[in-house]
């Protein structure tokens, strides 16, 4: 991360809010799907969004508590538009519905915010058998996207307004196992390590949007695909680790991000007209970044698509 005070190429810097990075952006007519909305940067994100005349969707795994927070932001904007719909991405069953019932709605769909995660939990299997946070944080999405691409190039085409896929990761990428993703052992638990099992979820993000972008520039589509960073926050992802909430809290204002400037750069990318036609890029604190080595690994990229293709039982588009 830049020093807070550092602005970048973007004109931003680590301590732009949301707010600020989509100052005086009109996104009437804008539809979105921004997943794990219901608490933390999607809560954020959703209501930046919906104040900048975005139609936002809240894609969410506990439907009281996005009601809760849809409230909430239509008492600050009256004239928002937020519905909220079930999704578990931990849980293909529940994607697929999720978008089958979104198809059914007749809604169009130009951004797609990946925003929904899950860290350093204990070693637990989804409920497709698949450890639980390359199942929530990748495979999950990997199934979500593919399954709304067709809605999203039929918009883009319709509309003639450029396609955005946000995939938000984290500097956590470069923890991941030696390796950046065991194909062989996603599942072992004896070897299972609770953070670098998040570092290979994230590292999974970037290359997911590396492919997307690459096959988007390949099939001349409208859409562009970006992952990023948003920064170092004290949200609910780190409950599984008391220890680290502990120093968080007690040293958080120094050095960590406000869940407003967390936001910012998944805003930025989904709204910001400097972000037109940037796909394939790794963002962060508003500006372009660069991932590791592995992050920025082309054929790794390809085997994880058709891994999770596999893993899906999703069909090559």
């Amino acid at each position: 991360m830049w020093p807070f005070w550092w602005k970048g190429a973007s004109g931003f810097s680590a301590r732009s809010t949301a707010e600020e990075v989509t100052h005086g952006i009109d996104g009437t007519g804008l539809t979105a799907i921004v997943t794990g909305a219901s608490s933390g940067i999607g809560e954020e994100t959703t209501r930046v969004l919906a104040l900048r005349g975005v139609h936002v969707v809240m894609a969410v795994r506990n439907t009281d508590s996005g009601n809760q927070v849809r409230e909430k932001i239509l008492k600050e904007t009256p004239e928002a538009k937020i519905d909220v719909m079930k999704l578990d991405l931990s849980s293909m069953a529940s994607v697929r519905s999720f978008a089958s019932e979104y198809k059914s709605l007749n809604l169009p769909l130009n951004l797609l915010i990946n925003n929904a995660g899950i860290m350093a939990c204990p070693f637990t299997l989804s409920s497709d058998n698949i450890e639980l946070q390359f199942a929530t944080n990748h495979l999950g999405h990997f199934l979500l996207t593919n399954l709304l691409l067709e809605k999203m190039k039929k918009t883009a085409n319709e509309s003639n307004r450029e396609g955005r896929i946000v995939i938000v990761s984290s500097e956590g990428h470069r923890f991941a196992y030696g390796a950046g993703i065991r194909f062989d052992k996603i599942n072992d638990e004896a070897s299972y390590n609770t953070l670098q099992a998040y570092g290979q979820s994230k590292l999974c993000n970037i290359l997911h949007a590396t492919e997307l972008a690459r096959q988007f520039k390949e099939q001349g589509v409208n859409i562009t695909a970006n992952s990023l960073h948003p920064g170092s926050i004290m949200t609910n992802l780190l409950r599984y680790h008391s220890f680290i909430n502990t120093i968080g809290n007690a040293v958080g204002k120094y050095v960590l991000k406000s869940i407003p400037q967390g936001a910012a750069t998944t805003c930025y990318a989904a709204l910001h007209p400097q972000a037109k036609g940037v796909s394939g890029e790794y963002l962060m604190d508003n500006n372009i970044s660069n991932p590791n080595s592995q992050g920025k690994d082309k054929d790794l990229a390809k085997k994880l698509w058709e891994f999770s293709l596999s893993l899906t039982g999703e069909e090559e588009s």
